[in-house]
Formats: C-alpha cells, structure tokens, sequence
C-alpha cells in the first residue's frame, strides 16, 4: 500500500512565504486524501498496490478501465505532491549552479528570463493543475499541465514544479497567485532539483 511521507521540515519551515495552516491543510487534508483514495480504489489489486508511484503512472494502460481515472487522479495526486515538498526548504532560494544552470541559460538565456518564462506559463494556466520544468529527452521544457495529470504518463522527467491548486495558496494568498508564485521562489531547495536533473540527464 501507499503511505504518506512526512514533511521534511516543520509545518512553519516555509513561512512567511508559506504559511503553516496550508502547509498542515495541504498535507495532512489533500496529499493524506489522495494517498487514501488510491489504496482504496486499488484494494484486491495488489499488483498495482505493490508498484513504484512513478512505474504505476506509466502503466495506467495496464489499470482496468472502470477505475484508471481515479487511479491516475489519486496516484498523480500522491507523486506530485511528494516530489513538491522535497523541491522546498527553509532558507531556500536564490538561483540554480553547474549544469542545471548552464542547461537553463542555454535553453532559455539566462536564469531571469526562464523565472519569468516560467511565471507567465503559471500564470496562465487556467483552473487548476501544475506548472513543470521537466527534461523532455535531454531538453529542458516548461510544461502545464491540467488537474493531477502527470509528466511521468507523458514520458518527461520532472525537474521542478508549482502545484497551483488553490489549496496550495488560497489560505493566505487567495486570488492572488501571481503574490503566490513570486513567493514560491523564496523556498526552492536548488540542490534537489539539481539533483534530480543529474539523476535523469
């Protein structure tokens, strides 16, 4: 079955930029629920039970057909959440080095114009989902993605991401995301990210 990994810093680590009540309603509430959502749409499934989360959403093809929505919403739910608290930290910030930044500067220019390249991607996404930096092969792409629709299914490595949920934000932001994601900035943990871009490049 599978289980809901604890925050790797205190509920408060992230404020003022994240504030703790969204933290505990974000992971306690949501990321708990899809956890729980999928072991019970999956229970006498013990095969799919058993997977890794990133070799499920690459099998959804293989998940029968009158439960593969909820599957892919709940097991999408669990992964992207699990892979967004490990890409924050307290203190973060700041910019990328070595090959994560020369990858972004070749791609994109400079450091700055990929942060607000990747703001107005964000921005522009309608209802809700996630914004992604993922290697597409070995070339960095932006990428919305709608709901808990995930890179994993689409063949991308994700490398950084911002979940723009409304649960993610509306506590203290609320209609505000532009304030939410230029805040967001402030608590990126570079080393993860670079090292999964290392992992997977």
């Amino acid at each position: 079955m599978f289980t809901l990994p604890e925050l790797p810093y205190s509920y408060n680590a992230l404020e003022p930029f994240i504030d703790e009540e969204t933290m505990r309603v974000h992971h306690d509430g949501h990321h708990a629920a899809y956890v729980k959502n999928l072991n019970d749409v999956l229970a006498g499934h013990d095969e799919f039970l058993s997977m890794d989360i990133k070799y499920l959403l690459k099998s959804l093809d293989k998940v029968p057909e009158d439960i593969r929505t909820k599957v892919k919403n709940n097991a999408g739910g669990h992964f992207h959440h699990s892979f967004f608290w490990t890409i924050l930290k307290q203190n973060g910030g700041g910019i990328p080095t070595g090959k994560l930044l020369e990858a972004i500067n070749s791609k994109f220019g400079d450091f700055d114009k990929f942060k607000e390249k990747f703001n107005q991607s964000a921005l522009s996404l309608f209802g809700s989902g996630w914004t992604w930096l993922v290697l597409d092969g070995q070339e960095l792409e932006i990428a919305n993605i709608p709901n808990q629709d995930s890179p994993i299914s689409l063949g991308h490595t994700p490398i950084f991401a911002i979940d723009l949920w409304e649960h993610a934000y509306y506590l203290k932001y609320k209609n505000k995301r532009a304030d939410y994601i230029n805040a967001l900035w402030n608590t990126v943990n570079w080393e993860e990210v670079e090292r999964r871009f290392h992992n997977s490049s």
